[in-house]
């Protein structure tokens, strides 16, 4: 997920259609060592953060064109190991595959909890969700102890229709068609961890968000 990908995947969408009815961002990223895109940003932050925000905010216009539209944002449990130090939000100090990726998630949920405000008075709403442990080929891009945990661990997740269920649930239910900033879990809402529900600290990512993306 390079910024100018975006983009260019961005202008095109909005070229071959009028309106956005549903968005759906599903990056699940894990890096076994601290890398960086030619962006210059540490990689699992760029794909399953910056992924989202910028892709998103690009769409914005097709979004409200639509007569009511829904963005899901697929996050996870592993959110709740996640911290949020503006200072090291891309951990160039104490990298770690899982924390790198639990702040990530983290961010997926304060950021759809800031674009939900941001949308109140639109026809647009923002949620996000909790998929489940999913045997997809998540944990190949990791380091081998998460290829061996995942290949061993396979038989006890779920399949990938059942991990789907939950982005369905909120891209298609009447029942949510009202719900604005919450979190699911097997298609209920949830409570987050106690940082990913607070509002100064969600408003602090998407200033810092807007930087890197120079919008």
């Amino acid at each position: 997920a390079i910024q100018p990908e975006i983009r260019k995947a961005a202008e095109k969408i909005k070229t071959d259609y009028d309106k956005i009815d549903v968005l759906v961002n599903n990056h699940g990223f894990l890096a076994s060592e601290r890398n960086e895109t030619v962006d210059g940003l540490e990689e699992t932050f760029a794909v399953n953060h910056i992924g989202y925000f910028l892709f998103t905010n690009l769409l914005m216009d097709h979004l409200k064109a639509a007569e009511s539209a829904r963005v899901v944002n697929v996050a996870s449990e592993a959110h709740r190991a996640g911290e949020f130090d503006p200072d090291n939000l891309q951990l160039q100090e104490d990298f770690m595959p899982l924390k790198a990726y639990g702040n990530s998630k983290l961010f997926n949920i304060l950021f759809t909890k800031e674009l939900a405000g941001r949308l109140a008075d639109t026809s647009v709403t923002a949620n996000c969700l909790h998929p489940g442990v999913v045997a997809s080929n998540f944990g190949q891009s990791g380091s081998w102890l998460m290829s061996i945990f995942y290949t061993i661990g396979k038989p006890f997740m779920r399949s990938n229709k059942k991990g789907a269920e939950t982005s369905i649930y909120l891209a298609t239910s009447d029942e949510v068609e009202d719900v604005n900033g919450a979190y699911f879990k097997n298609k209920k809402v949830t409570t987050p961890s106690r940082i990913a529900r607070d509002p100064d600290a969600a408003q602090e990512l998407w200033s810092i968000s807007t930087e890197l993306c120079d919008l």
